[in-house]
């Protein structure tokens, strides 16, 4: 993709403090990932909080950095520590937990790696890394009809991960409003969801590509949740570009998918791309025919995410060529049991 195809895209991101909009510059994007945009202009308006702060949610612009200097934002794909997030369900689909670090194998390319960070099970416990939950909500005019009903979902959704470190909310329709929370915050999040209503077109890739890079700020292990109904009218992010930048993020991604007014061929379409966006990152995918069926599904996701494993190794090749490098998470010892996780990772890259 080039400069010249690039259509400027206007969003506007709202932080619990201030407004800012902001108009994205032509962007490049090289064979795999975004390596380097042009700084965006920012024009401040000052929000309900009134004047103060920066960018209290160390918000990120699409696939660049953001700031309150104008330095050119990178996308990070520097990668020391490769951070995997594992499920594993035995031959019923039924989660397991209890299993310990020699219990798995990591390969990349094909060669052993050494395991040098586990973690099992609930991010609540001392042992685990700091749990960071996104949650996308697709406010776009085609939502209207479902949207108080999936905001009490939501919203109930969030109160059961009392352990998370914080709550990245991310509402798009023609723009993209979002904001992090800590806990002690989430009276202000649950308000926040409440007041949005529906309108406009959807700008589903750019949402994502927002909330993968201010990820990549990030420490711990990141789960994310989207619930759409998979259309995309506004994104200036292609979808195959969108699929590089969630091959090289390590957030795992939970999909809800809303089809209920698709038929025929657009229903299969729609529902492809978002299978294919959680089965990248090792998450999965759910299609509730009802809207009675979300709190089931919700439940689904909280267990998956309190039975996840994390795995980190630190890879014993040091080519920094930004080549894919494909993973592969075994239990030898485990007959029977199955395991989803992301299928690989973009190295470092460096100009020689």
């Amino acid at each position: 993709m080039t400069s010249s195809s690039w259509q400027t895209a206007r969003h506007r991101i709202a932080t619990p403090t201030a407004d800012y909009t902001l108009r994205f510059a032509p962007r490049v994007y090289s064979a795999v990932v975004c390596e380097r945009v042009r700084a965006p202009s920012l024009r401040r308006t000052p929000g309900r909080g009134g004047g103060g702060g920066g960018l209290t949610a160390a918000l990120v612009a699409c696939v660049g950095v953001l700031t309150g200097s104008a330095q050119a934002p990178v996308f990070r794909t520097g990668v020391e520590v490769v951070n995997i997030g594992v499920t594993v369900t035995d031959s019923r689909g039924q989660l397991v937990t209890g299993l310990r670090a020699e219990d798995f194998e990591i390969y990349e390319d094909g060669r052993r790696q050494h395991l040098r960070y586990f973690a099992a099970g609930d991010a609540g416990s001392d042992a685990a890394p700091a749990l960071h939950v996104g949650l996308l909500l697709d406010v776009s005019e085609s939502m209207g009809d479902d949207l108080r009903f999936t905001q009490t979902a939501a919203i109930k959704f969030l109160n059961t991960l009392t352990s998370a470190a914080d709550i990245t909310v991310m509402q798009f329709d023609s723009e993209i409003r979002a904001a992090r929370y800590t806990q002690d915050e989430f009276p202000r999040l649950v308000e926040r969801i409440r007041q949005q209503k529906a309108t406009g077109l959807t700008a589903l890739y750019d949402a994502i590509g927002v909330y993968l890079d201010g990820a990549a700020e990030q420490t711990g292990r990141k789960v994310m949740l989207l619930y759409t109904d998979g259309g995309d009218t506004r994104s200036s992010l292609r979808y195959t570009e969108l699929l590089d930048l969630l091959k090289a993020s390590d957030v795992t991604i939970y999909v809800i998918g809303s089809l209920g007014r698709e038929t025929g061929g657009a229903r299969e379409r729609a529902r492809s791309v978002l299978q294919t966006m959680a089965e990248v990152t090792g998450g999965q995918a759910f299609f509730p025919t009802t809207l009675k069926d979300l709190d089931r599904v919700y439940e689904s996701v909280v267990a998956e995410i309190r039975a996840q494993y994390t795995l980190g190794y630190v890879s014993d090749r040091d080519r920094a060529d930004g080549a894919w490098r494909s993973v592969e998470i075994r239990l030898p010892g485990r007959k029977g049991l199955r395991v989803r996780a992301r299928k690989g990772y973009f190295a470092p890259y460096r100009k020689p």
